[in-house]
């Protein structure tokens, strides 16, 4: 068992329709901190983003903003980080994050936490990494991506495998648990561990 000493948080640049989201982005930012976790994501001030960092630095937690240049406008990125990196393009960013961290959680979002989401379960499918990768499921949020999943890997697109490379929990606790205690897929059959 590796412990995690670094998470990267995937999540919304808003705060969504429910409160709950923002809530729980703030107490899984100060559970992070106080388990001595950094965090790293984003960089932004505001959504269920900014709220994370914001729980993890009210707890004297390391927090580590990755921002694209062109989304660095004062309004939007955090100005109480302790460290900020500005990239030249989401690619680099996510490079970056990705690179930095020892696992991976995604909070309630839109397309982009998809996209960050969907692109490390892929990076892992390929063995491009061997990180855990978990979704804080809260209110339920994710049981229709959860279903979609299921309904990929029944349908034969995603191996059974790879449908449970991806963590799911609704209490921030135990998800970090199962990350903790993660064991990942071999490799693929078409990749060999000299070529990764």
């Amino acid at each position: 068992m590796k412990k995690i000493n670094s998470v990267l948080v995937f999540c919304g640049s808003k705060e969504g329709a429910n409160p709950t989201y923002k809530e729980q982005g703030f107490l899984f930012g100060q559970y992070l901190a106080e388990n001595n976790i950094k965090v790293i994501y984003g960089g932004a001030m505001i959504g269920v983003m900014g709220a994370v960092a914001d729980g993890a630095l009210s707890k004297g937690g390391y927090v580590t903003g990755i921002i694209p240049k062109f989304l660095s406008r004062k309004e939007i990125i955090h100005e109480g980080l302790t460290e900020v990196h500005k990239v030249n393009s989401m690619h680099e960013r996510k490079l970056m994050m990705s690179e930095m961290c020892d696992a991976i959680v995604a909070l309630p979002g839109g397309f982009g936490t998809m996209d960050e989401l969907f692109e490390i379960l892929t990076w892992a499918q390929l063995g491009l990494h061997q990180k855990p990768v978990g979704i804080l499921n809260t209110e339920g949020f994710f049981d229709g991506l959860l279903s979609f999943i299921q309904s990929m890997s029944e349908n034969g697109f995603v191996a059974p495998v790879h449908q449970h490379m991806l963590q799911a929990e609704s209490d921030f606790k135990k998800l970090i648990h199962l990350l903790n205690h993660y064991n990942p897929p071999p490799f693929p059959q078409w990749l060999h561990n000299d070529e990764v």
